[in-house]
């Protein structure tokens, strides 16, 4: 499959804030395609207590078992509510040409838990790279997916700090591109 890294970063921009302080999405068919199913998989994944869903829900209390029991009974349903409504954002907009900035918080934080779920499962560190799984391994197409969420992610962030002063004040001046 080659350097991920390289191939994405030659890539068009898929996120960007427009001038109205909106984000275009210009996300190809095949794209949207390969997401589609994704944000579904990660809703029947979260109603299970597969072991990758601890990175989504870490420990506060490791050493504590009881009190680690306290918090996630006060924690978990909100925390999993929340992401599943992340979820029906990012399947509902799938296909969106624009998202405003909640929708495009919500599409993150999706983004961001599958990234985490295909880590998990890959085994990623901090020395994996695309050279850990060659094309003929089995979870190549997968790490190339974990790769391009990772390069998505990396857009949405960007878009969003686009609209930060550094000041504090509000959207830079001259940092929104036309449209």
């Amino acid at each position: 499959m080659g350097d991920y890294g390289t191939e994405l970063m030659a890539l068009k921009p898929r996120i960007r804030r427009t001038r109205k302080g909106t984000f275009a999405l210009n996300i190809p068919r095949e794209e949207r395609d390969a997401l589609r199913s994704l944000p579904g998989q990660l809703r029947d994944l979260l109603a299970t207590d597969d072991p990758a869903l601890e990175r989504l829900f870490p420990p506060a209390y490791p050493a504590d078992p009881h009190a680690q029991a306290d918090f996630a009974s006060v924690t978990h349903d909100d925390l999993r509510s929340g992401k599943l409504t992340s979820i029906e954002v990012m399947e509902r907009t799938i296909d969106a040409d624009r998202l405003d900035e909640e929708q495009l918080l919500a599409w993150l934080g999706s983004i961001n838990d599958l990234r985490l779920v295909f880590g998990t499962r890959l085994g990623v560190t901090e020395e994996t790279d695309e050279r850990s799984f060659p094309p003929e391994d089995p979870r190549a197409f997968a790490f190339a997916l974990y790769a391009y969420l990772g390069w998505l992610e990396e857009q949405a962030v960007e878009a969003l700090a686009a609209g930060i002063d550094p000041r504090g004040v509000g959207p830079q001046s001259g940092d929104f591109e036309a449209r």
